[in-house]
């Protein structure tokens, strides 16, 4: 059996050594509920918070806004993952830390954490296409090859089609074999994305993702989704047969050929 606390320790240290060079302090907490373990870091605009439950055995990495009283406490949850003491061992904490450092690493992360203020009640949130694609790499590794080789070769990533090329087929892929921590994995992460997400990525979501699978596993989707995306969902569903509009796709200049900008 893994120690909880050792295994916290290792995911929040590995989030605090990134962290600490985006000027975050690491504020001394506690949390008053004995079924919680809990770290909080801190810059001058965001605060990021990691929560262990013990009960349903949910390791959860969130952001909100900070005020000039703290975190204004609106969280966010950024990603989402599952930690048996009984069964899991220190590799997997290493393996949540590693996640959770690339969640606050992302390039829309550290410009966020750089603003001076964010609007608080805008309706757009602030995760990309991009962003959207790497969280995926938690069900399907093989995604990283294929990310990168977009990023190498277009100018801007092209969400639309690369979702319908490489993620559709693999979520349509995963719904069949039924495998319920899959799935259930599946909708923990639409439904963050979709609260975290720009408006291209909540279209990308419902119109191009949820759109392209199957009506008979909604049922088993819909489980452990949230309230917010089911509503956004039905709604899509009107959209269905219908085309998105493809990106316009801009080549690199062969002066920038072998860089990266």
């Amino acid at each position: 059996m893994t120690d909880i606390k050792k295994a916290f320790g290792i995911i929040t240290d590995k989030l605090n050594d990134t962290l600490k060079g985006q000027n975050f302090k690491n504020e001394k907490v506690e949390s008053s509920n004995p079924n919680e373990l809990v770290s909080l870091f801190t810059s001058d605009t965001v605060a990021y918070s990691v929560i262990y439950y013990k009960d349903k055995m949910l390791c959860v990495l969130r952001s909100c806004t900070m005020t000039d009283e703290g975190p204004d406490n609106e969280w966010k949850t950024m990603a989402t993952w599952m930690f048996n003491p009984e069964t899991d061992t220190e590799k997997e904490a290493d393996s949540i830390g590693n996640d959770f450092v690339e969640a606050v690493s992302s390039s829309t992360a550290v410009k966020r954490a750089k603003q001076t203020k964010r609007k608080k009640n805008s309706d757009d949130g602030n995760a990309d296409p991009l962003f959207l694609a790497k969280r995926f790499m938690v069900l399907f590794p093989e995604l990283k090859e294929e990310i990168k080789r977009e990023q190498d070769t277009k100018e801007v990533f092209r969400g639309v089609y690369f979702t319908r090329t490489f993620i559709v087929p693999r979520v349509n892929e995963l719904l069949a074999r039924g495998v319920k921590s899959e799935v259930n994995k599946l909708s923990q992460i639409l439904s963050t994305q979709y609260t975290n997400g720009d408006m291209d990525t909540r279209s990308i979501i419902t119109i191009v993702i949820l759109n392209s699978t199957d009506e008979k596993y909604r049922e088993k989707l819909e489980e452990k989704m949230s309230d917010e995306l089911k509503k956004a969902w039905k709604f899509a569903l009107k959209m269905k047969g219908k085309k998105v509009k493809p990106e316009k796709v801009k080549k690199k200049s062969s002066m920038f050929s072998g860089s990266r900008l």
